[in-house]
């Protein structure tokens, strides 16, 4: 039984992949397993998950048909087989003490999410992306308290800067990646994790590299009408989630914000 699982969705992306599956390679944490997922890819991603599984044991191919990014990560989350679960897009990269630098932290004080500082790459300009500043072990009320100093930044809304204990995952067929959203699925997951989740620790080290690809859905013109309706929804999700921690009053003017905030990356 590996310690974390490494879940990367993969669909047409040959273009990226070998440099994210080279800064997997070269993790420094050996208690993992990769699962490859593609995702009915029509270029050569397949041949290059086939080829690193060969090289690496800790590298597994799954391949599927195309049912889209949540469909593929809710796939992999059953056949996880890690304590841990730990996310990647194809299109990114890790640095070489990612996993180790997670795997660490939720050891040392039996944590149910680590979350972590990461890198917004722009061609040759690294730009680091921090929020929370506190080094110690928080409660769920602490980590809301941080959340909602910016509710729709990035550093909250993404699954691939964050350690995900599995055992609460499974345990709850709400905790899942909403098939239905073709944008903000990341923040669904979270905050419907975050309900079950008691020990949250916060890595200052950036662990992950954020390359804003051409043609992703931040570049992508999305449907008004959409956004609007994805907005509403996890706006419920949010009040609910403060209102459950007697907090909604006090913090109801910033979470009001999450309506017309645009999400920094």
């Amino acid at each position: 039984m590996p310690f974390v699982t490494l879940i990367i969705p993969i669909y047409n992306a040959e273009r990226y992949l070998r440099r994210c599956l080279d800064s997997v390679v070269e993790q420094t944490y050996a208690d993992m397993e990769v699962l490859l997922m593609n995702d009915g890819s029509t270029d050569g991603s397949l041949a290059i998950c086939r080829e690193y599984e060969e090289k690496d044991l800790r590298f597994r191919t799954i391949d599927k048909e195309n049912t889209g990014v949540s469909d593929t990560r809710n796939q992999a989350m059953l056949l996880a087989r890690g304590t841990y679960l730990q996310f990647l897009d194809s299109d990114d990269w890790l640095t070489p003490a990612a996993t180790e630098s997670l795997a660490e932290a939720a050891r040392a004080d039996d944590c149910d999410l680590v979350v972590a500082d990461f890198y917004r790459v722009n061609g040759k300009r690294y730009v680091e992306k921090k929020h929370i500043k506190k080094k110690d072990v928080m409660s769920r009320e602490e980590f809301a308290m941080e959340m909602a100093e910016d509710p729709a930044d990035f550093y909250y809304g993404v699954m691939w800067n964050k350690l995900y204990r599995a055992d609460i995952v499974h345990a709850h067929d709400d905790i899942i990646c909403a098939e239905d959203m073709d944008w903000s699925e990341d923040l669904y997951f979270n905050l419907s994790y975050i309900r079950y989740a008691e020990k949250f620790y916060a890595l200052s080290t950036p662990i992950y590299n954020y390359y804003n690809t051409p043609g992703s859905a931040v570049h992508t013109v999305l449907n008004p009408v959409n956004i609007v309706s994805t907005r509403a929804t996890l706006f419920a999700y949010y009040k609910e989630l403060y209102e459950n921690l007697g907090l909604y009053e006090e913090y109801k003017p910033q979470i009001y914000k999450y309506l017309v905030a645009v999400a920094e990356s």
